[in-house]
């Protein structure tokens, strides 16, 4: 004998039905909804996801901050996608975004990023300046990583510091990157491009080529230069002379963590095996990290005669085979330098007097 619903039962059986529909549409509706509710309009949310937090309160996070409308839509939603890992990192959110976008925003780890850029011939002193500025660490922490030499033991086994190797370039670095992590991503830079330079070998060792393009980089800011002035570098260690750097000499006093300004002749009988006016060859390692120009420079140097080079007073240089001619080359630059010094000094002088001469009286 068949049974017979009554109207409530059938109510009960409709409304079952229907609620996971209904449940359903809501979910959708929710999660492809556009949100964002900045407790200071017009400025972008930020919202720090650290390692190990569990998904319950990423979620709770999100709402607490605006940047979702409902916690209870991103944990079903994180559920129906097979509860896909979470990536920790710092997240920014600038204008209004579904549910689902910011849970897939947070499953790619498409973290916020900090622009930060080193320029060339910067030392790890100064990089570690800059690091210290945009907040990744302290200055300390980063030299610190710089020390870490095992990111480039293939490369130049005995390094003592990963000078020379951090690549000077623009780089977008994640906000929760560590020094380690920066000074990973400097060096991978520099393999990179250091492998398309050295295609067909090259007659020296790394170290020994990045040493050189650091010399190169701190004597010369004229890239049509920087071959020559390595050529005469090579010349001068093929004949066994000291290469006489002035860059060496301050970065020996960088070491000791002295600032010694402009060089004096006391500063050249600086006590240190970087310091190239006492000690023979290249110095231990890079006084510097050296562009791409320079460490082309380095590897392909123009073929010269010069041996001896000397400033111009233009940006440039003079470059000699003799010494006669070098000595005469600094002596100009000598006589250059003390008429532009005089100049200034005239102009300096002329405005002063002008400046105290008293305006006539108004008519």
């Amino acid at each position: 004998m068949r049974r017979h619903l009554t109207d409530t039962q059938k109510g009960w059986v409709i409304t079952a039905l229907a609620l996971p529909a209904i449940l359903l549409l809501w979910l959708v509706a929710d999660g492809t909804r556009p949100y964002l509710k900045s407790a200071q309009p017009g400025l972008p949310v930020r919202v720090d996801v650290q390692r190990g937090m569990r998904t319950r309160d990423i979620a709770e996070q999100l709402e607490r901050t605006g940047v979702i409308r409902s916690r209870w839509t991103f944990l079903v939603w994180h559920r129906l996608q097979f509860g896909r890992s979470l990536k920790a990192g710092e997240y920014e959110f600038a204008e209004k975004t579904s549910t689902l976008t910011v849970l897939s925003k947070l499953v790619r780890g498409d973290v916020s990023f900090e622009l930060v850029t080193t320029l060339e011939g910067w030392t790890r002193y100064d990089i570690a300046e800059v690091i210290a500025e945009h907040g990744f660490a302290t200055r300390e922490e980063f030299l610190a990583a710089t020390e870490e030499t095992s990111l480039i033991a293939d490369l130049d086994p005995d390094a003592e510091t990963l000078e020379g190797y951090l690549f000077p370039d623009s780089y977008h670095l994640p906000r929760h990157a560590t020094p380690n992590d920066i000074a990973a991503i400097m060096v991978n830079r520099f393999r990179e491009i250091y492998t398309g330079l050295t295609i067909g070998g090259t007659d020296h060792s790394t170290k020994e080529i990045v040493t050189m393009a650091s010399l190169v980089e701190k004597e010369t800011g004229v890239r049509s230069e920087r071959g020559v002035v390595a050529g005469v570098f090579y010349n001068r260690l093929r004949k066994g002379m000291l290469l006489q750097c002035d860059p060496t000499v301050v970065y020996a006093a960088l070491r000791e963590g002295k600032d010694i300004g402009t060089i004096s002749l006391e500063d050249l009988k600086y006590p240190s095996p970087y310091n190239t006016y006492l000690n023979r060859g290249l110095p231990p390692g890079p006084i510097a990290n050296p562009s791409r120009a320079s460490l082309q420079a380095a590897v392909r140097p123009t073929s010269t005669e010069y041996i001896f080079f000397v400033a111009n007073g233009e940006g440039g240089h003079r470059f000699s085979t003799k010494l006669s001619d070098h000595n005469a080359a600094v002596d100009q630059y000598r006589a250059d330098l003390a008429a532009a010094r005089a100049a200034k000094e005239e102009a300096v002088s002329a405005t002063t007097v002008t400046g105290d001469v008293a305006a006539p009286p108004k008519p």
